[in-house]
């Protein structure tokens, strides 16, 4: 078993953390509070390739594999939660789904503006009675000729606010129960009857945006279905596979940055006149913190080489993702203590850490979902 990394994989995970640190750290406090969205860094992302890692070149991607999105993503959140976000948003909840199903056509027409970083993604899945139940999705889909008539409500849409494209889940046909489901790829821009709605205020992830996406008779053209009809739940699934890995990787960014700004931290502040890093107290909780990280690292890059592989990789994506989220949101507590009475004030990154961490047990499926599907595939039942 090789764990080294390989030439490219490297190359591409020191060049992205040199970014980080030289220009998404130092924006990071900022675009927290301010909320705003880090528009000039996607861009700078998408000229990296980091915007479509693993969409071949012909389609505006960087042709490399999964486990150089592990790295890549990793080393961005580890600098802004917020810009871990879009990227992964873009890479897997929007870029996995059209470049998997998408025709040719519809790759040239609507992924790669996205995986070459031009534009935005998302993908539109939940609803205010569709969350962890996917399959009760109210959103229509109606075909009329050569057009589908939508007519639904999307919460919670990561880049709703700002997304050129979105991937958009609804049913076509309620009597069929979950096989009615189908996915279409939707120009926000220009489908008439599609408005931005709320804009939500949420406690991290600030400089992402989180919207209310309406449909109301909005027009989308027939020829933007992905894929077949009545397979969007399979869609629908297998994508999430894929972004269980992106957040799981956003998760262990956010845990790398809590260690990071922990350990200079605990060297320099001066308690009963020595470093508080010689007390044994703090130098358990780095110690838990660094192990549970590494565990969380290497689940991520099984999961990511199984995908590259042709493996399922459904179990896996669940287990990195649970385990990563856990394990930063029990870091980022710890961090807190750390820091003492300055980890709660805005003044030091740790609050924010804290505050970015808890949405990774959440979206993507909560964790209690992703206990339940490592449980199904250990008990071998759907």
């Amino acid at each position: 078993m090789n764990f080294a990394l390989t030439e490219e994989q490297q190359m591409v995970k020191d060049m992205v953390a040199r970014f980080v640190d030289e220009e998404i750290k130092p924006a990071a406090e900022e675009l927290d509070r301010t909320h705003r969205h880090p528009e000039e860094i996607c861009r700078k992302l998408g000229e990296m390739g980091i915007m479509g890692v693993s969409v071949p070149t012909e389609f505006g991607g960087a042709g490399m594999d999964n486990v150089t999105y592990v790295l890549a993503l990793t080393e961005i959140s580890r600098g802004c939660a917020s810009c871990g976000l879009i990227t992964s948003v873009n890479n897997s909840l929007y870029g996995y789904p059209v470049n998997t199903y998408g025709t040719d056509e519809q790759k040239r027409k609507f992924l790669a503006p996205v995986a070459s970083g031009e534009v935005e993604g998302c993908y539109a899945l939940t609803e205010e009675g569709a969350g962890s139940d996917a399959a009760a999705l109210r959103c229509r889909a109606d075909l009329k000729g050569n057009k589908y008539i939508v007519n639904g409500v999307k919460k919670f849409i990561t880049s709703g606010n700002v997304a050129k494209y979105c991937v958009l889940a609804a049913n076509e046909d309620t009597s069929k129960g979950y096989k009615g489901i189908i996915n279409l790829i939707v120009d926000l821009e220009n489908t008439p009857g599609f408005s931005v709605g709320t804009i939500e205020e949420k406690m991290g992830v600030l400089a992402s945006g989180t919207a209310e996406l309406v449909f109301e008779d909005a027009e989308v053209p027939a020829e933007n279905l992905l894929g077949k009809p009545g397979a969007g739940l399979r869609q629908m699934m297998e994508g999430l596979d894929a972004g269980r890995i992106g957040i799981g990787c956003q998760a262990l960014g956010i845990g790398r940055a809590v260690l990071e700004d922990s350990l200079a931290y605990a060297k320099e502040r001066i308690q009963f006149g020595k470093p508080i890093a010689s007390f044994q107290a703090i130098q358990w909780k780095l110690a838990d913190m660094a192990t549970e990280l590494d565990a969380a690292e290497m689940l991520l890059l099984k999961a990511a080489w199984l995908e590259d592989n042709g493996y399922n990789f459904e179990k896996e994506s669940a287990m990195a993702k649970m385990y990563a989220s856990d394990v930063t949101m029990r870091a980022a507590v710890e961090g807190v203590q750390i820091f003492g009475g300055y980890g709660y004030c805005k003044d030091y990154p740790a609050e924010r850490h804290m505050r970015d961490a808890k949405i990774c047990q959440l979206y993507e499926g909560t964790n209690e979902i992703q206990r339940m599907v490592i449980a199904r595939k250990l008990l071998g039942v759907r």
